[in-house]
């Protein structure tokens, strides 16, 4: 395969990345990876830490003419989402990742590649074993970024002289990224109060579904549906025409996907049918048409149900658990004022869940400006407040507000527009990246920029590199650090 690559001249770089990938690294699983790095840095004489959470930082000192410039931090992560085809008999604690290429791709045999993020690395690595121009640098490969970020967390700033930061962790080639959003985790637990079901009433189950749902930082700006929000919807309207007794109500899977079904158990009066009927068949159509050309798939359904229950929710518990959904916001809250297009602040209204004794219901705040993170949050606190829930929120994790003065986003420009004649595009994205972490690490002190080839369908068996997009990045990152001399 390596053969195929030879003529590029990236080569070095898919020749690292194919060493990388013969060792067997999901999150977790780095202390193999990690060693080897260890072992990379020693047989060059390079000075290198490993420290206790396996990651590693490579130092090597500037090359003829830049010995007295100051530091450049090149940064990646070591770990990969490992997910495979069903037909794979691939073992992630073993198995070295195959290549396969194919014209100008390059991907794995029914499993992911793993180029999120070993590219990153590789890059690094052909840097660190050449004679190329460069300033001094400290290259630094954490772990567990795809679990929660864990190896950026446990980093001791004071192991860096460096405060500008090359992430080549983002997957669109000609995008460079200056800001990323934070987030935090909400909580409301509703104590639930138990009253006895009236006896000769009908059992349903009101289901929506069909949703497209999607990941709440990079689809939350689509204003998709959300299906707790259209149950909320349906319940209150039923309230209104008929008594509607309520047993359950689930929805949502995953803090940061947005939920795409939702269900309630209901029960109601023999004489109530008709218009219960009417109200789903009427919210149906309201539905479709409010998300039309957005989320074209919605089904709202109402189905007998077997399973009639001898309690259901107090009016009270009831009360307080719809007002909770229909008053905690969802979606877009706040666009930036510094780069169009760019979802500031949003909240998802994740997880919905009924246990014995209270309802669970989370919600994930995103923004990469703290003030307004933690004013959303607030903000539910006060709903909490009022509708007698309780309410908890964890620490969360930090954002990287963009900055409108960037040496190296003017670096990176200027190289670009003369390397490949066009601009760049000057983004960010509503989610998480290790930069937000490391920002707070050295208090906002630092200047920091993400970019990376072109990469799709990355934590899928799908996942594949563009490889003459690899190759055109990897002169781009040549020619960024021969213009490094501040």
């Amino acid at each position: 395969m390596l053969e195929t690559l030879s003529h590029l001249d990236s080569f070095p770089v898919f020749q690292y990345f194919y060493q990388i990938n013969q060792i067997p690294r999901g999150s977790g699983n780095e202390k193999a990876i990690s060693d080897w790095l260890v072992n990379f840095a020693k047989e060059r004489k390079l000075k290198v830490v490993q420290d206790a959470a396996n990651n590693v930082i490579i130092y090597k000192a500037g090359s003829k003419g830049y010995e007295n410039a100051k530091p450049i931090i090149l940064q990646g992560h070591i770990d990969m989402v490992c997910e495979k085809d069903k037909t794979s008999t691939h073992n992630f604690l073993t198995d070295p990742i195959a290549f396969i290429v194919e014209g100008d791709i390059l991907k794995a045999d029914k499993t992911t590649l793993g180029a999120d993020n070993g590219v990153a690395i590789a890059m690094a690595l052909a840097i660190l074993d050449s004679e190329l121009p460069h300033p001094p640098l400290e290259v630094l490969c954490t772990v567990s970024e795809e679990t929660g970020m864990d190896g950026a967390i446990a980093i001791d700033p004071a192991l860096f002289t460096g405060r500008t930061l090359i992430n080549i962790d983002s997957e669109e080639e000609g995008v460079f990224l200056t800001s990323c959003a934070g987030g935090k985790e909400c909580f409301y637990r509703l104590p639930i109060e138990w009253v006895s079901a009236p006896e000769n009433m009908l059992a349903y189950e009101i289901s929506v579904k069909g949703l497209l749902g999607g990941h709440s930082g990079m689809e939350i700006s689509k204003e998709r549906a959300n299906a707790l929000k259209l149950l909320g919807r349906t319940l209150q309207t039923l309230q209104k025409n008929i008594t509607v007794y309520v047993t359950s109500i689930d929805g949502g899977s995953k803090h940061n996907a947005i939920p795409r079904e939702a269900n309630a158990r209901i029960l109601v009066a023999e004489k109530d049918k008709a218009i219960l009927q009417e109200v789903v068949e009427v919210s149906r159509a309201i539905f479709k048409n409010e998300f039309s050309g957005v989320d074209d798939s919605i089904q709202l359904d109402y189905t007998p149900s077997d399973k009639p229950s001898t309690s259901v929710f107090s009016q009270k518990t009831i009360d307080s658990l719809l007002d909770i959904i229909r008053l905690t916001r969802h979606g877009v809250i706040r666009m930036s004022h510094s780069i169009d297009g760019l979802v500031e602040t949003s909240n998802n209204l994740a997880i919905l869940k009924t246990d014995v004794n209270e309802i669970h219901i989370t919600c994930a705040i995103r923004s990469s400006v703290k003030s307004q993170k933690e004013d959303v949050a607030e903000e539910f606190e006060i709903i909490a407040k009022r509708c007698q829930a309780k309410f908890e929120a964890d620490a969360g994790y930090p954002e990287w507000q963009y900055k409108a003065v960037s040496p190296i986003r003017d670096i990176f420009i200027s190289v670009y527009k003369s390397k490949f004649g066009k601009e760049p595009k000057i983004s960010a994205i509503h989610a998480g990246l290790e930069c937000g972490i490391l920002s707070e690490k050295f208090n906002g002190e630092i200047d920091q920029i993400s970019f990376g080839p072109n990469i799709y369908d990355v934590h899928t068996p799908n996942e594949h590199l563009s490889i003459l997009s690899l190759d055109r990045t990897w002169s781009f990152l040549k020619a960024v650090l021969e213009n490094i001399r501040y």
